[in-house]
């Protein structure tokens, strides 16, 4: 770690815990800085708050005070969930105080340089290539970010023999002021968030961030066959690597005659990556860019290509049962990535779809739902998803309580050779508290039926 002494006597205000706050709090104070700890959850009932404060960090529980910006605080580190309309945010903001995400504090001190992945879909399944990769190929990495390892954190352990691989969302991105990867990836940007950024437009730039401080001496990588990203690329000053899954691309990663290619070169057979769906090919060619680029040989892909099926509750294959292929896609909580994952299936599929409703509604989805036997529906969303399934023509269709009922209910409707599909294309906030959570309640439930 990197012995700043920039936050040395400065009066700090950390602004919601969780992993990261807590994290970002208790580096602050070793760092010499003067902090103080805001968090909405009751002090009897937040046992990071009563850690913070054994360390001899203030601590204020219970609610947001906006008098408390009236005390002379020189920074702010908000959590990233926190949105900007938040009446301490806004009033910051109003007096001067510089507000950031602990991803910015994790690149101050960090003495390792840091691949960085972002993007509306793929950016857990790209993060955890490009790590896995680099891994095989000896090249010291370590994995950080939205993927569930904070930041700051990692870098405090990190040295310059390493390199972080991080993936941020556009929450964090947001809250960046320095931070400059070596190398940056965008895998694509599609509707998301909008309940939080306000416009689409918001959210890209939000996303473009990540290549905001890159100059000709770093790398962004960018999906070539989007208007969006290639926008962002042609306000970079970073030397641009473009993939693409449509066309021939002699500088960047494409494909040509079942290869993976890079810059001419033959990297891999398609036909022999473990992965399943095509859309996972733009997430292979991004991680094989930056990895190649990080001088990890063809060998060390090919040998994680040839073995990698997926991450946890992205396409993950649970288990058969009596014939039927049980498929664990809780990560799936937009629209774009339901119809990713349904269209990597060729077998019929029974589909378990709803959630967190954001206002929008589901009518994308009718095209890809052919496939579809079976819909069992759950969640907030249910009737929204229901509606759009009768529109496709989906014949039998049922509402059930929650996720663990549906698996049950979709068995039912099942015959051997079919996938069984959790993919629920919403969040999960309406009934469980996060997305794995709603994923560990689907493998739970199909390991029952075994």
């Amino acid at each position: 770690m990197k012995q700043i002494d920039v936050y040395q006597h400065k009066k700090i205000l950390v602004l919601g815990l969780a992993k990261s706050g807590v994290t970002a709090a208790s580096l602050l104070h070793k760092l010499g800085a003067f902090v103080t700890v805001n968090d909405k959850k009751p002090f009897s009932e937040n046992p990071e708050a009563q850690g913070l404060l054994e360390q001899g960090i203030k601590v204020i529980c219970g609610e947001h005070p906006v008098e408390l910006l009236d005390e002379g605080f020189e920074l702010i580190v908000k959590n990233p969930g926190i949105p900007y309309e938040n009446p301490m945010i806004k009033g910051a903001i109003e007096k001067g105080i510089p507000v950031i995400t602990e991803v910015e504090l994790a690149y101050q001190i960090s003495e390792a340089p840091f691949i960085s992945i972002t993007g509306t879909n793929g950016k857990t399944t790209t993060t955890t290539l490009v790590y896995e990769m680099m891994k095989a190929g000896d090249k010291s990495p370590l994995i950080a970010g939205n993927i569930g390892t904070v930041a700051s954190g990692v870098a405090e352990q990190a040295s310059m023999d390493d390199t972080i691989v991080i993936e941020l969302s556009s929450f964090q991105l947001m809250g960046i002021k320095t931070f400059t990867p070596k190398i940056a990836i965008i895998t694509n940007i599609y509707d998301a968030h909008l309940d939080y950024h306000g416009s689409k437009q918001a959210y890209i730039q939000a996303k473009s961030n990540i290549t905001k401080n890159q100059t000709e001496n770093e790398y962004l990588i960018i999906n070539a066959d989007q208007e969006e990203t290639m926008d962002i690329a042609s306000h970079s000053n970073a030397a641009i690597i473009p993939f693409s899954t449509k066309k021939m691309l002699p500088d960047g990663a494409y494909i040509q005659e079942g290869w993976i290619m890079f810059r001419e070169e033959k990297v891999m057979l398609i036909e022999e990556i473990a992965l399943p769906g095509t859309h996972n090919l733009e997430n292979i060619l991004s991680a094989v860019a930056a990895v190649k680029l990080a001088g990890v040989d063809n060998n060390s892909i090919q040998e994680v290509l040839k073995s990698f099926t997926g991450v946890k509750h992205r396409l993950q294959f649970v288990a058969e049962v009596e014939g039927r292929k049980f498929f664990n896609d809780s990560k799936a909580t937009n629209i774009l990535a339901t119809i990713k994952a349904i269209t990597a299936f060729k077998t019929p599929v029974v589909l378990l779809a709803g959630g967190l409703d954001r206002g929008n509604e589901f009518d994308e989805l009718i095209p890809y739902l052919n496939n579809v036997k079976a819909l069992i529906t759950f969640g907030q969303t249910a009737s929204k998803i229901e509606r759009v399934g009768k529109l496709a023509g989906i014949n039998v269709i049922e509402r059930v309580d929650n996720v663990d009922m549906a698996v049950p209910a979709a068995f039912s409707y099942s015959k051997p050779g079919d996938v069984i599909l959790l993919s629920p294309a919403c969040a999960s906030w309406d009934q469980y508290k996060t997305f794995e959570v709603r994923g560990d309640i689907f493998i739970e439930a199909v390991h029952k039926l075994k």
